[in-house]
């Protein structure tokens, strides 16, 4: 059950969370197996639903609260981790939520939008 929560809570940070939850997983499995077939069929398992988690669910879900399109968050996932590391990837989403903010409140934007509506 303590696995589970930890994969749970591992959506949290993207990708990051993943990769270090991945460790006691493999490894408590390979205690309990060996490297038999159920070994290779939890670990194919188990990478194949991270695999889909991380890079549809996850962001199809936020993409709805946040009101960002889900390529969008994983193109500032990438950018932010790319440029902060660790703190970027953690704080991406927040950050993309700001950066949409900001472009739709600019003063310019506002007054194309103006001229659009009449």
């Amino acid at each position: 059950m303590l696995l589970g929560v930890l994969v749970g809570l591992s959506v949290i940070i993207p990708y990051i969370g993943a990769a270090v939850v991945t460790f006691p997983v493999i490894l408590i499995a390979w205690f309990q197996w060996g490297w038999g077939a159920d070994f290779i069929w939890l670990s194919t398992a188990y990478f194949v639903i991270q695999a889909l988690d991380g890079n549809v669910l996850v962001p199809l879900l936020f993409s709805e609260v946040v009101n960002l399109h889900p390529v969008a968050i994983i193109v500032a996932i990438l950018v932010f981790g790319g440029l902060w590391g660790f703190w970027g990837v953690f704080f991406a989403i927040p950050l993309a939520t700001l950066v949409q903010a900001v472009l739709s409140a600019w003063p310019g934007r506002m007054a194309d939008e103006a001229i659009d509506q009449v």
